[in-house]
């Protein structure tokens, strides 16, 4: 079934808050092979002029998944989530986001495209993460939607 594309675009994704724990900036730079003490000792962070831990590199796309339902919008727009693949991700940052700050995190669909005569569709979702008004970084996802109805 295909993408509803202009309902897709005015849905409306609620917004939800984070917290970056130092525990947990740790935990993920350790998962993701990161040796820089930065991200894991507070002095080295500080000597380095951090005012605390630092957000490892892509550690935002984790905090996307912290929504009460993450994946609730692809449900939303009548995709089957068996026929979902995830296929790009990139990061736009603005601003250091450190271990104790509070982030808003807003997401929105921005484009939905039809490839190969319908048997396949990119859904891109915008997630914006900010504190106080500052924009920290912007996430693009790109989701893959195989249509088995189309066979190309």
């Amino acid at each position: 079934m295909a993408i509803d594309r202009a309902r897709a675009l005015a849905m409306k994704l609620p917004t939800y808050d984070v917290q970056l724990e130092r525990g947990r900036l740790r935990f993920f730079a350790k998962a993701i092979g990161e040796t820089n003490p930065v991200y894991s000792d507070l002095d080295a962070a500080r000597l380095a002029g951090h005012r605390d831990l630092p957000v490892p590199p892509t550690f935002f796309f984790s905090v996307s998944l912290e929504a009460d339902d993450p994946f609730r919008y692809l449900t939303d727009v009548g995709i089957d989530l068996r026929h979902v693949l995830h296929g790009e991700q990139h990061f736009a940052y603005g601003a250091m986001a450190y271990a104790g700050d509070t982030l808003i995190v807003g997401e929105q669909i921005v484009d939905v495209t039809s490839k190969r005569g319908g048997a396949m569709e990119l859904l891109t979702k915008e997630t914006t993460f900010s504190r106080e008004g500052e924009q920290v970084a912007v996430g693009t996802t790109v989701i893959v939607v195989r249509n088995p109805e189309v066979t190309a």
